[in-house]
């Protein structure tokens, strides 16, 4: 068994050790050069000079999106200017972008963690990694791109986008490894279907797959599409970017964080307190060596639980489950709480179904309804009368589809079948949920 830093490997007593050397200078560091900091501290009544062991970090008060976006752009700085080398930021598609800045040492740690990453998924130096990540303002291309680099791969910034030059390139070039959004990668699969080629025969053996939630169903059929193994990386600009948490090839059981750069916490969203080792609640962060941007406690609104028994594959890293949904994805039908991988889930063990959905919210009078748009496979349209999905065994498969949903998620749907390479395929993040509910309310008025 190898590993890429022994840290990975490190006692209970040591780690702990090592957070919080790291955790008192990062306090110390925001408290003295962003006011932002010094303000919440003292609101709080707590001063650096308290944190006297790691479970004082609990003292510490929360920090959130909207606290990035109301200092827009660089009023969380805690370095001067001079010192910035990289400045990274959020789509911004619900207002202004959250802005995260890097030192050089930043970038160096990045680098490091995200070959670790790297590492853990299957990739060694030499190996030639096809980058399917968009590069610019979104982390995922840039920091995927130095890691596979500081590892010692032949790097292939191919970016998101132009579904045939990268099936190109993966035929010409060979790559080993690929890295994409688990709904671009499919995306990929699919094109090569369609255009008589084999994604078996490909010489991919690892996909580093994240910036969505996905389920194991579509980690199966991505396996099986292409004869490879997918693993789930996790990261969000506001903390670093990609490379907080990685899945090892070896056991595909919970994503390894790297605890010598972030303290990981999960608590309830509604209560604010911590939940039990095991139980989903709400991932929080704290970064331990970011210089630019340094981050406590900030609340991820990712739904996940974690674990600190060792790996069997010998890491002792704390480990996170798969994300199962962020807060503000999540929408109540009928006082029910529903995440689309939980739908995704359930959808994807049906050998008619594709992984391709969209769930459409709307207003029936005061109520939110949910409609459920998936597709069906080409054997099972094949096999329609007249290729129409309201006859034959369309109207089962409905029926199927929604006790399903009902018994297993407990959610009421309309369900919707729709033809093979109907829904919108995505070239990066896939838009799971459609929300009409603003627009059906104000035309019921």
């Amino acid at each position: 068994m190898s590993f890429y830093v022994r840290e990975e490997t490190l006692g209970k007593e040591e780690m702990e050790s090592i957070q919080f050397a790291r955790l008192k200078t990062t306090v110390d560091k925001v408290c003295e050069n962003v006011p932002f900091y010094k303000e919440k501290f003292q609101k709080a009544g707590v001063k650096p000079e308290d944190l006297t062991s790691l479970d004082d970090l609990k003292k510490l008060p929360f920090t959130k999106k909207t606290d990035l976006r109301d200092h827009y752009p660089f009023g969380l700085v805690a370095v001067p200017m001079d010192e910035i080398v990289r400045i990274h930021g959020s789509s911004g598609t619900s207002g202004k972008p959250t802005v995260v800045a890097y030192t050089k040492n930043d970038i160096n740690h990045w680098s490091d963690i995200v070959a670790r990453s790297i590492y853990l998924a299957g990739g060694r130096k030499g190996d030639l990694l096809h980058n399917a990540y968009g590069y610019g303002l979104f982390t995922g291309g840039l920091g995927l791109h130095h890691g596979s680099e500081r590892l010692g791969c032949a790097t292939v910034p191919v970016s998101g986008g132009n579904t045939e030059r990268q099936i190109t390139l993966i035929e010409d070039f060979k790559p080993r490894v690929i890295c994409s959004t688990p709904s671009y990668l499919l995306n990929i699969g699919e094109t090569m279907i369609a255009k008589g080629l084999e994604p078996k025969k490909t010489s991919l053996k690892f996909a580093i797959l994240g910036a969505e939630p996905w389920s194991e169903e579509m980690r199966n059929t991505i396996e099986d599409m292409f004869d490879l193994k997918a693993m789930d990386i996790y990261g969000l600009s506001e903390v670093m970017g990609p490379g907080i948490a990685m899945e090892c090839v070896d056991c595909q059981d919970g994503l390894h964080i790297a605890d010598d750069h972030f303290i990981a916490e999960v608590i309830d969203p509604n209560t604010l307190e911590p939940v039990p080792e095991g139980e989903d609640g709400e991932l929080v962060f704290t970064s331990l060596t970011k210089e630019a941007l340094p981050v406590i406690r900030y609340r991820t609104g990712d739904i996940a639980s974690i674990t600190r028994e060792k790996c069997a594959c010998g890491r002792t890293s704390t480990r996170m489950s798969r994300v199962k949904g962020r807060i503000d994805d999540m929408f109540i039908i009928r006082g029910v709480n529903v995440f689309p991988s939980e739908v995704e889930r359930n959808i994807l063990q049906m050998d008619e179904l594709v992984c391709h959905y969209q769930i459409h919210l709307k207003k029936k009078g005061s109520m939110d309804h949910a409609e459920l748009h998936v597709e069906v496979c080409d054997p099972f349209f094949d096999k329609l009368p007249d290729g129409d999905l309201n006859q034959g065994e369309g109207p089962e498969l409905v029926n199927k589809i929604k006790h399903t949903l009902k018994t297993q998620a407990l959610v009421s749907m309309d369900v919707y079948l729709k033809p093979p390479h109907s829904i919108p395929r995505s070239e990066g993040k896939a838009k799971r949920v459609v929300d009409h509910r603003a627009k059906t309310a104000l035309a019921a008025k």
